[in-house]
């Protein structure tokens, strides 16, 4: 048995020894998409993800990242969680050509919501700061076919966008999902506006409010959560 088998073996029998009807039952009632669910409780996968990852601290990155990939194609909630983990944990040695290996990841892996903003918000949102660049990559991934490629176009600025930083691609990002139809595309980007708007309430009330007529409710709800009482009545005002 190689030692990548090894380690995908004791990880799924971990998951497997803590894991109830009543959890999986559980987390399938957050999605609305159908989601292999193993029944561990994210805190649990949380503890035996670091707990595995220090047998594996001396192992280098194209390891690591092919056990994640071993992890993400099993499509089980779980494991994409390690896979995340695993992945992140791996940032200082985060280099351009990681790029390619993270939208593999979100074009063929990413099935729900959850697995999208675990990846986005810390890999690549880590990735980016890095790497800002990349930033134009994530405006091309608005156009495509796979909705949670869309929905990561904006998550993936999460992070930053909460510190206030990239908000004009934040803006760009928006403007090019506004009338995405997709319910999770539509939440993804006005949840970015939201975390813009700690920074940069002002500006993000005016882009709210010259589209505020053509913005799908969702969206617009999203986007102003944190604003004032009086802002958010102009706002929803139509």
């Amino acid at each position: 048995m190689s030692q990548t088998d090894a380690i995908l073996k004791e990880i799924r029998s971990r998951l497997l020894e803590i894991s109830d009807e009543k959890s999986r039952l559980a987390g399938e009632r957050f999605f609305k998409e159908s989601v292999k669910i193993i029944g561990v409780k994210s805190a649990d996968v949380g503890l035996i993800s670091r707990e595995l990852y220090k047998q594996l601290k001396s192992s280098d990155k194209s390891f690591i990242f092919g056990i994640c990939d071993q992890l993400w194609s099993s499509q089980y909630l779980e494991e994409s969680f390690i896979a995340c983990n695993w992945a992140y944990n791996q940032r200082k040695n985060f280099d351009k050509e990681d790029f390619k290996l993270f939208e593999m990841w979100v074009e063929q892996y990413v099935t729900n919501w959850a697995s999208c903003d675990t990846l986005c918000n810390h890999t690549i949102g880590t990735f980016i700061d890095m790497f800002p660049q990349f930033i134009e990559d994530l405006k091309r991934w608005t156009k495509s076919s796979n909705r949670w490629q869309r929905r990561a176009a904006a998550v993936s600025l999460i992070v930053p966008g909460r510190e206030g930083r990239y908000l004009d691609d934040a803006f760009q990002i928006a403007e090019q999902l506004l009338l995405d139809e997709d319910d999770m595309v539509r939440k993804g980007y006005g949840w970015l506006l939201k975390v813009c708007s700690n920074k940069h309430q002002e500006r993000v009330f005016d882009f709210v409010m010259k589209r505020k007529d053509v913005m799908p409710r969702t969206s617009l709800r999203y986007a102003i959560e944190k604003m004032p009482v009086t802002l958010k009545a102009q706002a929803m005002q139509r």
